[in-house]
């Protein structure tokens, strides 16, 4: 793997030139829009990219982005892989350990996901402060790669707690509707049962989603600041469960995107 890492990225330093960004961003479903604030250098379809995963989502797009975000070098992955796609978690999270070979020092991440507490509802932004990962397999599970990092690293702290309270200031600063929470990882495609909901909302998650764990559990592997925040697209309150469906998700993730671009260039503006 470590050989296909370099590879890849080596292929990319070929075509970006001296480009070197200090931030990498995964942008979720429906929050694509974030381009639009980047100053954009190069684009690379992923599947032009040696050894890189294609989304299969009709609504990701596919594409690493490469240019300027309130006034930092960042590189942007518009469309992420999900292990219902069919891909390994080692594939999942192949783009984050590239990203940390083009020299990333922090990584941003975003989603899309359901609300578990009930003092929180369809269109609040959520700042990720701790994660449960129920998700069937590990992207750490195999032999150790020492140059990527650790057989056994430190979860204490996956969410940089500094970003994550300049988060909360923006919001507020703002009006921005904001809260902190913890985020529960499952596999999908499929959305929870309301038996699924209570349980999830009695182990401790405020939200649940179907990405992030894995790409956070790798980023903290290679040692990366990460922040993460969801959008809030749909309730999973069990006593009062709606059907839902991917249209409506998305566009709840497009209405409150706005304020989402908000604190993620503030926040990339203070790296």
């Amino acid at each position: 793997m470590l050989n296909s890492i370099q590879r890849t990225a080596a292929w990319i330093k070929n075509r970006i030139g001296d480009f070197e960004p200090e931030a990498g961003i995964i942008l979720g479903t429906g929050l694509g829009g974030l381009v639009r604030e980047i100053e954009i250098e190069k684009q690379l379809p992923y599947s032009n990219i040696p050894d890189f995963p294609i989304s299969t989502l009709e609504f990701h797009s596919g594409r690493l982005i490469f240019g300027t975000l309130a006034g930092k070098k960042v590189v942007a992955m518009q469309g992420r892989l999900h292990y219902y796609e069919g891909y390994s978690m080692q594939q999942i999270t192949f783009p984050v350990r590239v990203m940390k070979l083009l020299g990333i020092k922090t990584l941003f991440v975003s989603n899309a996901s359901g609300a578990l507490n009930p003092a929180f509802k369809k269109g609040d932004l959520m700042v990720i402060d701790d994660h449960i990962n129920l998700q069937p397999a590990n992207p750490l599970v195999g032999s150790n790669i020492d140059e990527l990092g650790p057989r056994f690293p430190d979860m204490s702290e996956p969410y940089d707690r500094t970003l994550s309270e300049k988060a909360l200031q923006i919001a507020a600063a703002n009006n921005i509707t904001c809260h902190k929470g913890v985020y529960v990882a499952v596999s999908g495609p499929n959305l929870e049962t309301r038996a699924e909901y209570r349980y999830l909302r009695i182990i401790g998650g405020d939200a649940v989603g179907m990405s992030t764990a894995p790409e956070v559990i790798v980023a903290n592997h290679m040692g990366l600041t990460v922040f993460a925040i969801s959008v809030l697209t749909d309730e999973g309150f069990p006593d009062t469960l709606k059907p839902v469906g991917i249209e409506e998700i998305i566009e709840i993730a497009r209405t409150a995107e706005p304020d989402l671009t908000h604190i993620m260039k503030e926040l990339i503006a203070g790296l």
